[in-house]
């Protein structure tokens, strides 16, 4: 048998239990059934070291009966062991093993071992089956407890000397093993530093002795023939190299000092090697480091004290192989795994040395873990359809782990606000928090006072300072990091049970908590269970109020409205709920229109946001301005209403979002990153005054040295009121007597954005923010979604397609897909016009706008009414049901489809 056939694996897996395991694929059994047999012939050339052994199948006993065969007859017995369940030595259980250095003119050589070679510094323990790191030095073979040195071998080999791997070391390996036409020096250095965490710690570091000088010497166009260490050189030429050297570490404080350029030339000799006869070796060797780094860092965290310990998860992050299926068996996953157990303060630093290896590099390792996530998804398919569930798999939760160090590292090196901006926004915030604080429990009055709900910022977005609304230009784009395919397959309510278990137990696996990898429609679903629980809670608080307070029962929030006086009604109805109990307004909300019959299952909510949605932002209201270019509405900063107008709006939207309806509103994007607390700025210019973000601009490029002669333009600006009145302001103090020069024009730029988005508007926009705040701030809307995604989730998508809400209806009393009045009423349909099809919307769900996810997720239901008939359509709106007659033609379902979706206005019982 060669060396080749007998490659030996740098895992040890405890003994013949491994082939009993039910959970384990085929391919497993077979992997543990080959390292099994390598373990006995590991057992049969080199022995377990101890010279007392009593095994008369291991080479270091005085009995061993198999002296003088050769390598080929012991591969063969190794065999005929392993198939009679042999003795093995725990020693040889315990050890990793390797495939020796063979010399073709003595059979004995293909037992020993090198004493330069440097052994591995984990043990596992029989009894305990437990991976314990060992850091001791490696100057000699590694000395573990419960285990016996190895005895030195009786006939010397060539030594491999690798108890750590560069290029240059690598190189030689390579050339030598091609003249030899012998992989297996390759293979087992291969296996030794990939296995052990200290030798991959200590390998392609940066160099910073004299050889690597010189290098930057020439690189600096400096004197590479004066003597570096000798003095020869002048001290600021030293230090000007050995900068050089520094900034190759990427970080300042050096936790991090792989020598990148280095490792990827010497993974472009790996990749040259035809057949790739490493392979094995490496993923084993990962195999084995996964599982010595997820023991420790999820018990004893001694790796953490080796300097520069997180080298490693770079260098494996980067191994090209990665992508293959033999990696994504097992190697690949596993170590995810086990990196998902990194400290925090280690995943913030490994998220600064991504973020400063650019877009393109963070890109493909998205792409790389994606793909793992997907192929693990598709692989298991019968499984998540049988019942299992994503969240315990370890194989798909392990690269989100991972994933989520690349997602903050996207937004740690992207374009954040600047730290100015951060800090004034957080004062703002603060000071709000306080007053609506202290607002909750005054209102509270008579009513048990609740703590607030805190829903906690996620720990490395806190230990990074940053988050997703202070990023809009981020590495990677978001829509980067959704996996489609793992969105189809979640349960929203199973995700939801661990989500509650995490907050108490952080190794219950959350999606929610990983938001990132989730769509807007998994993530609103996740949103409406969170908002249905906090309802059940409001509502057996009411109870709960009533038995032991006597108060009467209100477990809903019960608005009435009279279509005539809409606005004043519910300003008085919301005014009243916010200054008696606020809490009341996370209530599920339940409308009652005078005069009309119909009972709110949703629809009649439905209709009373459109209703007042139209009132509060018809511009004669004179609460908002409209601008024609954008057709979008702005804060009129001139409005004579109060107050109480705008937190009106503010809880009308907040409550729309707490009751899963979508509404009708056209709000620049700026509105929704303010309402997450950021301020506007030059960028969001745009969204509300496309003329005045383009003249400003304008300004910003213009570099000739005529500028104060082509502008003319003080700190005071001008503009009218709604009156057509001028109006001026002074951006800063004593304004109109200080010119825009080319030097100060970027800060009149900021100063004049930061009046028309912040400054002008304060008043108005601290009422409507704080009116959304009473209902939405103990709700996860802010951690869940992005500022973008939030307006998808008040105003819907834009995207109407009728194809896929055919595709997706479902059909009763008598009608299915086939049925002649059904396939004339989509040959219809299919026919009108977008305002026809608005039209159909509001008529069958109560609002003609496209929820999120597309009219796919609308599920509408038509029904037969009866057979031909006089009678008009007519619709549930609480349950998307449309009823219809079968009308005997098409021309007649028409004409009656039509009128009803064209005059239909109000409620009542069928």
């Amino acid at each position: 048998m060669s060396n080749k056939d007998l490659s030996l694996s740098e895992s040890g897996n405890d003994g013949a239990s491994a082939l009993d395991s039910k959970d384990h694929s085929d391919g497993m059994k077979r992997a543990a059934a080959k390292q099994l047999i390598e373990a006995y012939y590991f057992q049969l050339t080199d022995g377990c070291g101890d010279t007392d052994c009593s095994n008369e199948t291991c080479a270091s006993s005085p009995s061993f009966r198999l002296q003088g065969h050769d390598k080929n007859e012991l591969g063969l017995m190794s065999i005929e062991l392993f198939k009679k369940r042999a003795r093995l030595c725990e020693n040889q259980r315990n050890k990793i093993a390797r495939l020796p250095a063979s010399d073709e003119n003595s059979p004995s050589s293909a037992s020993s071992s090198t004493s330069g070679v440097q052994e591995t510094a984990s043990n596992v323990s029989p009894r305990e089956g437990l991976t314990v790191l060992s850091l001791t030095s490696h100057a000699g073979p590694s000395h573990v407890s419960g285990a016996t040195p190895k005895m030195s071998p009786s006939t010397p080999t060539k030594s491999c000397d690798v108890n750590f791997l560069d290029e240059e070391k690598l190189s030689e390996i390579v050339e030598s093993c091609r003249t030899a036409y012998d992989w297996s020096r390759l293979i087992k250095a291969i296996g030794s530093v990939f296995s052990n965490p200290e030798s991959l710690v200590k390998s392609f570091q940066l160099k910073t002795d004299s050889k690597h000088k010189k290098e930057e010497t020439v690189e600096a166009g400096m004197d590479p023939e004066k003597d570096i260490d000798s003095g020869e050189m002048e001290s600021s030429q030293l230090q000007k190299i050995e900068k050089r050297i520094r900034q190759k570490l990427v970080n300042t404080d050096s936790d991090i000092n792989v020598d990148l350029e280095s490792l990827h030339r010497s993974y472009d000799i790996l990749k040259d090697i035809p057949e790739l006869p490493f392979q094995n070796a490496l993923i084993n060797a990962l195999r084995t480091l996964s599982k010595t780094l997820d023991m420790d860092l999820r018990y004893t965290r001694q790796i953490e004290n080796i300097p520069n310990y997180l080298n490693m998860f770079v260098i494996v992050l980067e191994i090209p192989f990665l992508h293959s299926p033999e990696y994504i068996e097992s190697a690949f996953p596993d170590f995810c795994k086990s990196m998902g157990h990194l400290p925090l303060k280690g995943q913030a630093k490994l998220a600064k040395y991504w973020a400063s290896l650019g877009p393109d590099k963070l890109r493909d390792m998205v792409l790389s873990l994606q793909q793992l996530i997907t192929v693990k998804l598709i692989d298991g398919e019968s499984r998540w359809n049988q019942g299992w569930n994503l969240n315990s798999e370890d194989a798909i939760t392990g690269p989100i782990k991972v994933m989520k160090i690349l997602y903050y590292a996207s937004m740690y090196g992207g374009e954040v606000d600047s730290k100015l901006i951060l800090q004034e926004e957080k004062q703002i915030l603060e000071s709000e928090s306080q007053l609506q604080h202290e607002f909750l429990g005054a209102s509270a009055m008579g009513h048990d006072f609740k703590e607030p709900r805190i829903i906690p910022e996620d720990p490395l977005a806190v230990e990074l300072g940053v988050n997703h609304a202070d990023c809009q230009k981020p590495l990677v784009q978001y829509e980067d990091f959704v996996n489609d395919t793992l969105n189809e397959y979640i349960s929203v309510e199973t995700d939801y049970k661990y989500k509650l278990e995490s907050e108490d137990s952080p190794d219950k696996f959350s999606f929610a908590n990983y938001s990132f990898v989730l769509n807007t429609a998994s993530k609103q679903a996740s949103l409406y269970m969170d908002n249905r629980i906090q309802m059940f809670k409001e509502r057996r608080t009411s109870i709960f109020q009533t038995l032991i307070h006597g108060m009467p029962p209100m477990p809903y929030l019960r608005v009435r409205v009279s279509r005539e006086r809409i606005i004043d009604d519910a300003l008085v109805a919301l005014e009243m709920v916010a200054m008696e109990n606020p809490s009341d307004l996370r209530k599920q909300l339940f409308v009652e229109f005078d005069g009309e019959q119909g009972l709110d299952e949703g629809g009649v909510s439905k209709e009373f946001f459109q209703l007042i949605i139209e009132e509060i932002f018809n511009v004669d209201f004179g609460m908002f301005t409209y601008n024609s270019e954008t057709h979008q509405f702005w804060f009129n900063s001139m409005s004579f209403e109060n107050d109480g107008q705008f937190t009106l709006i503010g809880i009308v939207l907040g409550l729309a979002i707490y009751n899963s309806t979508i509404v009708d509103v056209h709000f620049p994007p700026v509105v929704y990153r303010k309402l997450v607390g950021k301020l506007g700025t030059f960028q969001d210019l745009s969204g509300v005054d496309p003329c005045l973000a383009k003249n400003l601009q304008e300004m910003l490029d213009y570099k000739d040295e005529d500028f104060d002669d082509v502008f003319m333009q003080s700190f005071q600006i001008s503009y009218n009121d709604v009156f057509g009145s001028t109006i001026t302001h002074s951006l800063k103090d004593n304004g109109e007597n200080i010119t825009v020069t080319q030097q100060n024009k970027k800060e009149f730029v900021d100063l004049y954005a930061d009046f028309i988005l912040n400054k002008s508007i304060e008043k108005q926009f601290r009422a409507f923010r704080r009116g959304f705040q009473m209902v939405t701030s103990e709700s996860p809307l802010k951690t869940l979604f992005r500022p973008n995604e939030i307006e998808l989730l008040i105003c819907g998508s834009e995207n109407f397609d009728f194809f896929a809400l055919e595709e997706a209806c479902e059909y009763d009393g008598g009608f299915d897909k086939h049925s002649t009045t059904i396939r004339h009423f989509w040959e219809i349909v299919h026919g009108f016009s977008e305002e026809q099809k608005r039209q159909l919307l509001q008529f069958t769900t109560g609002t003609d706008r496209v929820p999120v996810g597309g009219l796919a997720k609308l599920k509408l239901i038509i029904a037969r009414n009866g057979p031909d008939s006089e009678r008009l359509p007519t619709a549930h709106t609480c349950f998307n049901v449309l009823l219809l007659p079968d009308y005997e033609n098409k021309s007649k379902l028409e004409e009656r489809l039509l009128k009803a979706i064209t005059y239909s206005k109000g409620f009542g019982m069928l």
